[in-house]
C-alpha cells in the first residue's frame, strides 16, 4: 500500500489488508473525502495480488454516522456539487461490488445510512451487542439511493428491507443478527477487531483460486441486482438532495423537533 489517506489508515499483514476509518471525532462520517478515499483504497487493494482478504474497522464509538449534513446542504443548492456527490456514491458502490478479495467488516457502534450500506455490501459483518444498524435516509427526507435499496433486501429479505428502509427505524445488533444483516455477534466492542481478523485470516489461508472464484460469482449476482435498481435509486436520491424537505429535515433534526414537509 503506497497511497496516504486522510480519513483512514491501511496496512497489510499475512495477505490481509486492514482498513481503519480513523476520524472518530467526526463519528467517521462519509463526507466527500471519506467516501472518495474508501473507494480509492478498495480499488488499490483490488489491484494487489498479494492481498487475499480485507478487514474494515473503525475507531471510536461509532462505525460511521453516515452522511455529512454540511455537504448535504451544500449540494442542495449547487447542482454540479450534487452531481459530483452522486458520482462518488457510484464510485464507492462500484469499488465494493468489484472487489475481488473477500471483505470482513467490524461494527463496534452505530452504523447509519451509508455507514450501514458499506458493511452490508461486504462478505461478513462482525458486530458487538451494543451496535446499531439503520438506514435513516427517509428520516432526513432522502431516498435510500446510495446502496440501501440494493443491499438491505439481499441481506434481510424484501419485506424486512421495506419495513426498515421506509421508516428508518434502527436495529440493535441482536435483531440485525436475527435478520441476516450481521453474520457474527460478539459481546463487546473490544471483541470486534479480533473476530474480524480471525475470519479474514481463515479466508486468506484458503486456496486463493477457489476463494476468489466464489467471490467473483457472488459479485456478479450483486452487480446484476445493482444494474436493476441502483441508477434509479441514485437519481431519485438526487432529486431529494435538491429538495426543500431536505433543508427542513436537517433543521428539524438540529432543533430536536418534528419536520413539516411539503413534498418539494
Amino acid at each position: 500500500m503506497t497511497a496516504e489517506y486522510e480519513s483512514l489508515t491501511v496496512s497489510e499483514k499475512n495477505a490481509v489488508a486492514e482498513i481503519t476509518l480513523c476520524r472518530p471525532e467526526l463519528l467517521n462520517r462519509f463526507d466527500a473525502v471519506g467516501e472518495a478515499e474508501l473507494a480509492a483504497v478498495l480499488r488499490e487493494i483490488a489491484r494487489d495480488d498479494g492481498v487475499r482478504a480485507v478487514v474494515l474497522l473503525a475507531e471510536g464509538r461509532a462505525f460511521s454516522a453516515g452522511g455529512d449534513f454540511d455537504l448535504m446542504l451544500e449540494v442542495n443548492v449547487d447542482l454540479p456539487a450534487r452531481q459530483a456527490a452522486l458520482q462518488r456514491a457510484r464510485d464507492l458502490l462500484d469499488a465494493i461490488t468489484h472487489l475481488p478479495q473477500p471483505m470482513v467488516v467490524g461494527v463496534q457502534g452505530a452504523a447509519i445510512g451509508l455507514g450501514a450500506t458499506v458493511p452490508l455490501g461486504s462478505d461478513a459483518v462482525v458486530a458487538s451487542r451494543n451496535a446499531t444498524i439503520a438506514d435513516t435516509h427517509v428520516g432526513i427526507a432522502l431516498v435510500a439511493g446510495d446502496g440501501g435499496a440494493l443491499f438491505w433486501p439481499q441481506s434481510a429479505g424484501m419485506l424486512r428491507a421495506r419495513r426498515h428502509l421506509l421508516t428508518g427505524d434502527p436495529l440493535d445488533a441482536a435483531k440485525a443478527y436475527e435478520f441476516g444483516l450481521v453474520t457474527d455477534l460478539v459481546d463487546t466492542p473490544d471483541d470486534v477487531a479480533p473476530k474480524a481478523r480471525e475470519i479474514a485470516g481463515r479466508i486468506a489461508a484458503l486456496a486463493p483460486l477457489a476463494v476468489q472464484g466464489t467471490k467473483a460469482a457472488l459479485n456478479q449476482l450483486t452487480r446484476q441486482r445493482a444494474g436493476e435498481v441502483l441508477e434509479t435509486a441514485l437519481l431519485a436520491e438526487g432529486v431529494t438532495l435538491g429538495s426543500a424537505d431536505l433543508v427542513e429535515a436537517i433543521a428539524a433534526f438540529k432543533e430536536k423537533r418534528s419536520g413539516a414537509y411539503v413534498g418539494r
